[in-house]
């Protein structure tokens, strides 16, 4: 009986095309084409690369105004986190072109009908969502999703320490890259359908 190769070399020519596809794994989600727009939002959580990014987009005249969403029931020691930011806020060279955006819910999803009420009393039309760079796609399809009535584009705020798109060669890139993978799956198996 003749021992055939074909079987093993299909499998190496599989785990080849494998490994090449994910090295390009954390390039896919970021998305980062800024536009001019109505109105920049600053997505939740991270709080110094988003708001600086947020910052620069408004002084090369991408949008006239800002808004910095921040949880209304997260508590940072004694202070609420809106407080911090209101204050943050207040004390920037720009504050009268930035506003507080209160944000009740935990996911980017909740978070974006917290976003419409705020976009609403300003009537704008063109929204320029600012968040971290491995967020950006998924930050993308849901609010495109969740808020059809707006033009939607994104801008990505790069934190080095946290994401990379060579993942394989940080851990940390390795865990935001994979976590936010299945979130994004997530998104598109079962949360986009409910």
């Amino acid at each position: 009986m003749r021992f055939s190769r074909l079987p093993i070399v299909y499998f190496l020519l599989v785990v080849g095309i494998l490994a090449a596809v994910s090295t390009q794994a954390a390039r896919f989600l970021v998305v980062d084409e800024p536009e001019k727009s109505d109105a920049i939002v600053v997505l939740a959580g991270e709080t110094n690369f988003r708001p600086a990014r947020a910052l620069q987009l408004l002084h090369q005249g991408v949008a006239p105004r800002v808004f910095m969403d921040a949880e209304t029931r997260n508590l940072i020691y004694d202070t609420q986190l809106i407080d911090i930011a209101q204050k943050y806020v207040n004390g920037l060279e720009e504050a009268g072109r930035v506003s507080v955006c209160p944000i009740k819910g935990f996911s980017t999803k909740a978070e974006a009908d917290d976003v419409s009420r705020c976009l609403q009393a300003m009537g704008a039309h063109r929204v320029l969502i600012v968040t971290s760079e491995f967020h950006t796609r998924r930050a993308l399809m849901i609010f495109r999703h969740h808020l059809p009535q707006y033009q939607i584009n994104v801008a990505a705020a790069r934190n080095p320490a946290q994401f990379g798109e060579a993942w394989w060669t940080n851990r940390e890139w390795a865990k935001t890259t994979l976590d936010e993978w299945m979130k994004m799956l997530w998104w598109e198996a079962v949360d986009r359908w409910r």
